[in-house]
């Protein structure tokens, strides 16, 4: 542990292990991915998306290690103990800091099949790590506004045909598809924004899992309802955690049974379904809220501080 260190230190070290990190794993992953291209056999190519994902569980393993070089992290996680990295998952989190990312996936690597995050288009272009998610068969979506599709119908229903393209790659190999329901990192000014009615939540967006649902059919039959709580209620910044100025953490995992009305189905098109869901989802918020709650009075007992 070299949590003695001066916070720029370590989080100028933690950064450089990331990058070697990348830069050691990423053309292990391009060649495994060009070798898959080259051999169209559904074997082969199964075959070689495992052995991506060994080398991707890999670059995780080395995240997990300098964090625990650099951050004295004391942790409080339950419900992780009955996972099966042979299943499918759809994952979801509260959302509060770019911290969450690196803390789901030190808890979830090789317990679920690796976390495949549904990406926007335009990110396949980001240096290295963009190839890598590429490569990794990361879903990239190209979503349409209501707005745009007033003004061009013809690509009504193209965003679900898109989705479910993208799936089709995960019906041989176990996956667990990862969205944050919030859409984005929760904040005060974004939470009065919205007149969220949930404390300490952002108000969930269906769309994105309703999309999954229906893509993805009776294998996607498993919720992992995960919701983590930093003590005293604060959102810690990317460089915080990299400077190890975050002591506690409170992660509670919840498998969900996701209700078989809703797998198999075109979110777009089908409104007694989309509404259905939207429903459940809030649900789920609700439950979530209550969690929250309990998480802090715990935190409180335990007296624990993040600064």
């Amino acid at each position: 542990m070299l949590s003695f260190l001066p916070a720029p230190l370590k989080a100028i070290l933690a950064c450089l292990i990331l990058a070697a990190d990348t830069l050691f794993h990423a053309p292990f992953l391009f060649l495994v991915t060009l070798l898959r291209l080259l051999i169209p056999l559904k074997v082969w190519r199964t075959f070689c998306t495992r052995v991506a994902i060994m080398i991707a569980e890999s670059w995780i393993s080395v995240n997990s290690f300098w964090m625990w070089l650099t951050q004295p992290l004391q942790w409080d996680v339950s419900g992780v103990e009955t996972l099966d990295k042979e299943h499918w998952y759809f994952v979801s989190s509260n959302h509060q800091s770019w911290a969450d990312i690196l803390i789901l996936q030190h808890l979830l690597n090789r317990r679920i099949p690796m976390l495949k995050f549904f990406l926007k288009q335009e990110l396949i272009w980001v240096p290295v790590i963009g190839l890598c998610w590429w490569a990794l068969d990361f879903p990239f979506m190209k979503r349409y506004s209501k707005e745009y599709l007033e003004k061009h119908p013809e690509k009504r229903g193209k965003d679900f045909e898109s989705t479910q393209k993208s799936c089709e790659k995960f019906q041989y190999t176990p996956v667990a598809v990862f969205n944050f329901l919030e859409g984005t990192r929760f904040t005060p000014a974004k939470h009065a924004a919205q007149n969220s009615p949930y404390r300490g939540l952002l108000k969930p967006k269906a769309g994105g899992m309703g999309f999954v649902m229906g893509a993805m059919g009776q294998r996607m039959n498993c919720l992992l309802d995960i919701t983590i709580h930093y003590p005293n209620g604060e959102q810690p910044g990317f460089w915080d955690f990299l400077s190890g100025r975050v002591n506690n953490v409170i992660v509670r995992v919840e498998q969900k049974e996701i209700p078989a009305e809703f797998l198999g189905r075109n979110y777009s098109d089908d409104e007694e379904f989309r509404l259905g869901f939207q429903e459940w989802v809030s649900e789920l918020w609700q439950t979530k809220e209550k969690t929250l709650q309990q998480l802090q009075m715990l935190s409180a007992e335990k007296g624990w501080s993040d600064r």
